[in-house]
């Protein structure tokens, strides 16, 4: 763990690390982060299981990882995480195909986009970042606690700063939508469903964790506008005191990997990681560190009793 810090790569991370034998699934792994991940997991001979809404571009996130890791062990599965349906038809067919996972990855997500719904009526970033999210571990988890490695990272951001969860309103019935709240509210969201899991399942040898992966140039920024941006940059240097810089790609997957298989974190769940370390609990500094309201307990278990209402469907462990 000495040593490494913002600049580390997840290839550094996972140096000495044995995967062999181990199934790794990746939502969004088509692309970005989602997709560096999984190819350097592959690298330390994982089975890697690519998911994302788009046959097409798995299929070349597929080669691009076996031309990259030859003889890699790669597979694909469809999943919509805005579509309970698709997400509900996913988990079964994850169970058929897949006996075991033993690290999830619910790294998919979108990211303040204008105003939209899912197939069921949710607020678009909640719908698909929590709500699918939520659903999808549902029905993985059983095949997660037949694996070896039993962690499941969720990908939040240290936008989660923006906002906390309206339990009232998550969906902007009644208040105006603002992208930026929205998409906090949703990567608070991703951290307190983090702490939630982690308090029921910690007795049967899981480890959740939340991760911020820095700031890194994705398509996860597909529908920002070049005044988003401009406005979005300003905000962040402001944060940072003007130090910020983005990550690479390879810098961003490394927290993601770290959390997945640092030997040190066993037993540790339940914590938001960022810069391959455990962060600490701060309202004060906007540069880091996670905020208190997204590892409330009580506000984990108020949002674990709302997400079930919304998805229609028991999450008992």
């Amino acid at each position: 763990m000495a040593g490494y810090g913002a600049t580390t790569t997840a290839d550094e991370v996972l140096a000495g690390i044995d995967l062999a034998g181990q199934t790794v699934f990746v939502t969004g792994g088509a692309s970005g982060i989602g997709q560096e991940a999984a190819r350097a997991m592959a690298a330390r001979g994982a089975r890697v299981v690519l998911a994302a809404r788009d046959q097409a571009k798995l299929d070349a996130a597929a080669d691009s990882i076996r031309a990259a890791v030859p003889g890699a062990s790669v597979e694909t599965i469809v999943v919509d995480l805005a579509s309970l349906a698709s997400v509900r038809a996913c988990g079964a067919e994850a169970a058929q195909r897949f006996p075991v996972i033993d690290l999830l990855i619910n790294n998919a997500g979108v990211m303040a986009c204008p105003h939209g719904e899912t197939a069921d009526g949710f607020e678009l970033q909640f719908g698909t970042n929590h709500l699918g999210h939520f659903l999808l571990t549902k029905y993985l988890a059983p095949l997660v606690e037949a694996g070896r490695g039993k962690r499941i990272v969720n990908l939040s951001s240290l936008a989660h700063h923006y906002d906390r969860v309206h339990f009232d309103d998550p969906n902007y019935r009644a208040r105006p939508y603002d992208k930026w709240e929205s998409y906090g509210q949703s990567k608070t969201a991703n951290v307190l469903f983090s702490v939630g899991l982690q308090q029921r399942l910690a007795a049967r040898g899981f480890d959740i964790f939340a991760v911020h992966p820095g700031g890194i140039a994705t398509n996860l920024g597909r529908h920002l506008t070049e005044q988003d941006v401009a406005e979005m940059m300003a905000r962040i240097q402001d944060r940072a005191g003007g130090s910020f810089s983005f990550k690479t790609i390879e810098q961003g997957a490394a927290t993601t990997c770290w959390a997945a298989t640092a030997p040190d974190l066993t037993g540790n769940g339940g914590v938001y990681c960022e810069d391959c370390h455990v962060a600490p609990v701060d309202d004060v500094d906007p540069r880091g560190g996670v905020r208190s309201y997204a590892v409330d307990p009580d506000a984990a278990e108020q949002l674990w009793t709302l997400s079930e209402e919304l998805v229609g469907e028991a999450f008992s462990v």
